[in-house]
């Protein structure tokens, strides 16, 4: 059974629904779930690795890749999980990533992403094209991924998506960026669950309530998109927005984006 009852369920990485009939929603059951997940976790790598396979996480600090750690120290062990943080030039807060490694007890690296993204915006220029905002503001994302391959590929791992379901809905991830990686333990997950799953797990507040900052303006996520994440939760859940211009944000941000989150498409051969 569901941990909720929903007019949408929308299951890992397909094609999500808009919301059609508000339905009456049963209390989050945070500590099921987070089991669930767990169980999950465990159960992907013991069918898709080897028992030394490593579960590659980047670490911004946030709520979500910190939970994600979390549960993957819970499946796996504290020895098979590794943080990568990448910070592009300083970050002012990078002590939050050092302290949720230290507090999980995981090892990390870090590895500076600002010259490979300096050097691919210098080599963007020179072709005779101008940066604009949606490539900058993507592409330190999808240069983060890169990074976390090439370290995957050299310790035999697994990458974590990070993603949720409340961002995955606007399309709030970058294609091939942060909505990359080979198991996605979050993202059938609103933020308000998320967080839930942190408080199940025993994880600190600072973790779990940090606010979320766009990288490339500065503003909150919240700030970006319009709206909050408890009414965009809910809009998800039950189907139900009292403000009319919000809501059709919403249906606009979310139809415009399931690109990122459906399938490629991809032509067949018909015999």
């Amino acid at each position: 059974m569901s941990p909720y009852r929903s007019s949408v369920i929308p299951t890992n990485r397909r094609a999500l629904i808009l919301p059609q009939i508000p339905m009456v929603i049963v209390m989050f059951d945070a500590k099921k779930v987070k089991k669930q997940i767990v169980d999950w976790i465990a159960d992907y790598f013991r069918n898709n690795a080897s028992p030394e396979t490593i579960a590659v996480i980047g670490i911004s600090g946030g709520k979500d890749s910190s939970i994600v750690a979390a549960l993957c120290v819970e499946a796996l062990g504290k020895n098979r999980v590794l943080g990568v943080l990448m910070p592009q030039g300083e970050q002012h807060d990078i002590d939050v990533s050092y302290g949720l490694c230290k507090t999980l007890d995981i090892s990390y690296v870090e590895i500076n992403i600002k010259e490979p993204v300096q050097t691919l915006y210098d080599g963007i220029t020179l072709a005779g094209l101008e940066l604009n905002n949606i490539a900058a503001f993507n592409t330190p994302a999808r240069i983060r991924m890169a990074a976390l391959y090439a370290v995957s590929g050299i310790v035999g791992g697994r990458v974590a998506n990070t993603s949720n379901l409340s961002e995955d809905w606007v399309g709030y991830a970058t294609k091939f960026g942060d909505a990359a990686g080979d198991f996605s333990p979050l993202s059938d997950l609103t933020v308000a669950e998320v967080k839930a799953i942190g408080r199940e797990i025993g994880l600190p507040d600072k973790y779990i309530d940090k606010t979320p900052i766009d990288g490339l303006c500065g503003k909150t996520d919240e700030d970006s998109l319009g709206f909050t994440y408890a009414v965009l939760d809910r809009y998800i859940r039950e189907g139900v927005c009292e403000d009319e211009i919000v809501k059709e944000k919403i249906d606009r941000l979310h139809r415009m984006n399931l690109h990122k989150i459906n399938p490629m498409p991809a032509f067949r051969l018909n015999n």
